[in-house]
């Protein structure tokens, strides 16, 4: 592998060289005589009146004209000038594909919503591109250093980061000077041929990076064989289904337009006590989706009642007339499938429960309909035993995991959704059902923990109502590594409010992690309860996360 590896550094800097010249790592007075010439063939098409024809002439153009660099003003570029930490995390943004994101809270005190970068730092703290100076600070205005150039390439191109790299062999005279944190990525970015030391040996890893350097590095990496065309490809489009729940149609609309969602999943089709069907379908709503080319999967529920849902599956005529009535209501509709939500079903009923997704899929088989089963995550607790996860997963399409309330009303306080609890429940499932064939469905809701005299409560809260109450009540925000989420606090020792933040970067987490598996795509419960930016954040992760940079 290294020396594939050593190969294709060779070629890229052979062709660096060719097209501008390369002197020391990032940087130097001397051109090749091929790249003097091209440099001046290529002066009078620079895009900024200060760019001299030197060696990163060509790349600063070449990243122009990709619109990864800009100039500090319409005509300017000030290569001299070391770029700032914000500047590099937008370029490194804008390389990526990664799409700037407006958070509803920001990650750091010194990263203001006023700032104009703080839209690119947001998704670069998201990425985890980027981490802050401190908890509190980034220091956006501060230069890059060469080292933390390092190290900032090495995670956005996905490369290991050892702190306890110990090198074989001294590769610069002053590497003593490089930090531990550094010293792997410094390695790295030697051995993939994009960043060097200089002529004398040394590799001054404290000194700024200037914004032609910047440039060279950004090119050298657009130019490496293969990168471009993986950050260009578009990743596949995954399921998005999302859930109607307390909303208007014209509201539910209104979400559907500006979020993404694919599959509309209206909570339409509900269990009666004499084992029918109670029906609330909106006609129009399914027209409309369909003229918008978005899918409609009807939800099924049974109102969590276990006697009402014992009796339809523990009787095989009344569960096969239930789904013959559920596939009529199909075909009258002309809807694209149904979504089957059955909660607190009694572990009893477990084989009944399978039996009866087996005739549903059957049933919708032959009107080419798609059946999606929501299940909780096995944590072997009696409110999973009636799922048995193998037999839905051969039986239904898609298994749709409820990937929420780990902690709920009642219970200890602590987050909806942390990602290990998250990570285990998908894993578990993985063992059963296919990625292809899971759904990862994610909280748009959140818990307000409140405890006053030695009793906790919870509030059941949207996202948008989350927000308004940290920003309101001047919460106190860190984040909390181990678990993907930041923790908020509020008031006071008599009435102490605790949060576990759902936000773009707990959910571009969450996202990433379906991504890394391979699921068929992800459910949202429920419409509505977001913040807009929650939904550039999810597809900011999916997409870092599809990358694979060899």
């Amino acid at each position: 592998m290294l020396s594939k590896l050593a190969a294709a550094s060779r070629r890229t800097v052979a062709a660096a060289a060719l097209a501008g010249g390369l002197a020391g790592w990032l940087g130097g007075p001397w051109l090749t005589p091929a790249a003097a010439a091209a440099s001046a063939n290529a002066s009078s098409s620079l895009p900024f009146d200060d760019v001299r024809n030197n060696y990163a002439a060509q790349s600063i153009s070449n990243m122009a004209a990709l619109h990864i660099v800009t100039g500090t003003s319409a005509h300017m570029f000030e290569p001299d000038k070391p770029v700032t930490r914000a500047e590099f995390m937008t370029m490194l943004d804008r390389l990526l594909r990664i799409e700037p994101v407006e958070s509803a809270i920001p990650s750091f005190s010194d990263v203001p919503k006023t700032a104009w970068f703080y839209r690119w730092v947001e998704p670069a703290i998201q990425l985890g591109l980027a981490k802050g100076t401190s908890d509190a600070s980034f220091a956006p205005n501060r230069a890059v250093t060469r080292e933390e150039a390092a190290v900032l390439i090495a995670r956005a191109l996905k490369q290991p980061l050892d702190a306890g790299f110990v090198p074989a062999a001294q590769l610069y005279m002053d590497e003593v000077h490089i930090h531990a944190w550094s010293l792997s990525a410094v390695y790295r970015m030697k051995q993939l041929g994009l960043m060097g030391g200089d002529a004398d040996g040394s590799y001054r890893p404290a000194s700024p990076m200037t914004r032609q350097e910047a440039a060279v590095l950004l090119d050298r990496i657009w130019s490496y064989p293969g990168w471009a065309a993986e950050i260009q490809a578009a990743p596949d489009t995954p399921i998005q289904l999302g859930w109607q729940y307390g909303q208007s149609t014209a509201q539910y609309e209104k979400e559907v337009l500006a979020s993404g969602i694919n599959t509309l999943s209206p909570r339409s089709f509900f269990l009666d006590k004499t084992g029918g069907v109670t029906d609330y379908t909106d006609a129009a709503l399914v027209d409309w989706a369909h003229a918008k080319g978005k899918q409609v999967w009807t939800m099924v529920g049974n109102r969590s009642d276990p006697a009402a849902t014992h009796a339809m599956l523990s009787d095989a005529g009344r569960r096969s007339a239930f789904a013959l009535k559920l596939a009529g209501l199909v075909r009258q509709y002309g809807l694209d499938g149904l979504n089957v939500d059955f909660e607190n079903v009694a572990p009893g009923d477990r084989q009944s429960f399978t039996a009866f997704v087996s005739e549903l899929d059957d049933e919708l088989d032959d009107l080419d309909a798609v059946l999606s089963v929501n299940v909780s995550p096995d944590f072997g607790t009696d409110w999973t035993e009636a799922f048995d996860y193998a037999a839905l997963g051969r039986a239904a399409d898609y298994v749709v995991l409820m990937g929420y309330d780990e902690h709920w009303s009642g219970g200890a306080a602590g987050s909806v959704s942390s990602l290990p609890w998250l990570r285990q429940g998908l894993t578990t499932l993985l063992k059963q059902v296919p990625a292809g064939r899971i759904v990862l469905a994610l909280p748009l809701y959140n818990r307000d923990w409140r405890t006053e005299g030695g009793a906790t409560f919870s509030e059941v809260i949207s996202l948008l109502q989350q927000n308004e109450r940290v920003t309101a009540k001047r919460a106190k925000v860190s984040w909390e590594e181990s678990i993907g989420q930041s923790y908020a606090y509020y008031g006071n020792a008599a009435s102490l409010h605790r949060i576990w933040l759902e936000d773009g970067r707990s959910l571009a987490l969450k996202a990433g992690l379906g991504q890394s598996f391979g699921v068929a795509g992800y459910g949202y419960w429920y419409m509505g309860g977001e913040s807009l930016d929650v939904w550039t954040s999810m597809a900011n992760g999916r997409r870092f996360v599809s990358y694979d940079f060899e």
